[in-house]
């Protein structure tokens, strides 16, 4: 019964999906970017529209499985999502073994690449960045060092680390845990210690699983906008789901790399508008750093938003919200 409700619904979502507009784009293949075949899909209503390319989070956490809860979204601009090496179909392709190095450094290469392609594959000089979680990480580098390639940055769930300074999600968390009587996981984050940079891979993970398990918005959140998504899409297989949470385990060594950059020492002056639309209530990458940051950055234009309702994944969780967002402050600015 549950494998045939789920046909059913991936049923009707593929068919929401189509996309007959006379300019129209729907396309997804394989592009050869840093030396590895890498998954990138492409869909819009109309060419002439924004291009928005996106950079997933988890590490590892491919976007694809958003598509029909974004499906708004290609009305109004082309939709580019890639599955970065350690994620979803490009991690499927080619195994751990043949993920090739798997660093920061090598996904900002990889993103430049995959920009440039976009930028001839579509014939447009610029497109909109658009980062969420832990793509927030690459994008916001990416974002001041390149205003050539990019006519805005949006980043949502957007993680400024500081150094490792700033330790107020880790603060609420152990907060949380001692009202819960949670000894067993307050304990082992105590000794663990707020310096993220110091943390194993699995470390890390262990933060972030307790962090959205032991907040109701966020565990509400991976419940029935992530793992819904991820069950019902009809651009998967179960095969590919699978291979989905895989590449999210395989790609957890990502997490520790991030935690030494410091976002003010790297420079918080930006050449392009900047856009941070975050969660009120995330509790993973909470709103108090990003709207700091926000508040102490020199750009053309910039603007902050809180999405009401909303923790991590609040892109996801408020899809028309965050489409408000995009039509009404990002796209007048990038169309002129």
């Amino acid at each position: 019964m549950l494998l045939t409700y789920r046909a059913l619904k991936r049923r009707a979502l593929a068919k929401s999906l189509r996309i007959t507009a006379p300019n129209g784009i729907d396309e997804s293949s394989y592009v050869r970017i840093g030396g590895l075949d890498q998954w990138i899909s492409v869909r819009g209503e109309d060419r002439s529209n924004p291009v928005l390319l996106e950079l997933h989070g988890g590490p590892g956490a491919s976007n694809t499985i958003f598509t029909p809860r974004t499906r708004a979204w290609e009305r109004h601009f082309t939709i580019v999502r890639w599955d970065m090496r350690g994620a979803g179909r490009t991690f499927a392709a080619h195994g751990p073994a043949g993920q090739g190095e798997l660093t920061l450094d090598r996904l900002y290469a990889d993103a430049l690449e995959v920009t440039d392609h976009v930028r001839a594959r579509l014939g447009v000089p610029k497109v909109v960045l658009l980062a969420n979680s832990f793509g927030t990480v690459t994008g916001l580098r990416l974002a001041r060092d390149h205003p050539e390639r990019y006519s805005a940055y949006v980043g949502t769930d957007q993680n400024i680390i500081a150094g490792g300074t700033d330790t107020s999600g880790y603060d609420a968390l152990l907060a949380r845990l001692r009202g819960a009587g949670k000894r067993r996981q307050l304990s082992r984050l105590t000794a663990m210690g707020p310096d993220r940079a110091a943390w194993s891979p699995e470390e890390w993970s262990f933060y972030a699983k307790t962090a959205t398990t032991t907040d109701p918005l966020t565990y509400d959140t991976m419940k029935t906008v992530v793992i819904r998504s991820l069950w019902f899409s009809p651009l998967h297989t179960l095969r590919d789901l699978r291979a989905y949470l895989k590449g999210m385990a395989f790609s957890e060594q990502l997490g520790p790399q991030a935690m030494t950059l410091d976002e003010y020492a790297e420079g918080t002056t930006f050449h392009l508008p900047v856009f941070l639309f975050q969660g009120a209530e995330d509790v993973l990458t909470p709103p108090g750093p990003a709207r700091r940051f926000h508040d102490q950055l020199t750009a053309p234009l910039k603007d902050f938003a809180l999405i009401p309702d909303a923790s991590h994944f609040a892109a996801f969780r408020r899809p028309e919200v965050f489409l408000e967002l995009l039509v009404g402050r990002v796209r007048p600015v990038v169309t002129g």
